[in-house]
């Protein structure tokens, strides 16, 4: 498992990547999903998945469709182009920023 610092600073990051792979899903396929990436290591609650899937909503990165099944109602989150553009854009500055991190945290990877 992974700090709750790092975990929010990537959220919406990995939300982004997840749905502009994956097209529409609902909040309990996303944390499944995400726990069979990262082999266990992130586990999605509840309640950080859904403030950030309501903040990406709003920002007009994601759009939610109900859908019913069965006897229940399901939310099925998917990303506009714009929210694809973005999640190509928060990879790359997040591959960056590990990379940039990794010569801090290892000052001789740079003298290779």
């Amino acid at each position: 498992m992974y700090s709750k610092e790092l975990l929010k600073g990537t959220l919406k990051t990995i939300v982004l990547k997840l749905l502009s792979e994956n097209g529409k899903m609902y909040g309990y396929e996303i944390t499944q999903k995400v726990k069979e990436l990262t082999d266990s290591k992130i586990l999605l609650t509840e309640g950080a998945l859904y403030p950030t899937l309501h903040k990406l909503e709003a920002a007009g990165l994601i759009v939610s469709q109900t859908q019913n099944i069965g006897k229940r109602v399901r939310k099925y989150y998917s990303v506009t182009s714009i929210g694809a553009d973005r999640a190509i854009s928060l990879a790359n500055e997040f591959v960056e920023f590990v990379r940039t991190m990794l010569l801090l945290l290892n000052p001789q990877l740079s003298k290779k």
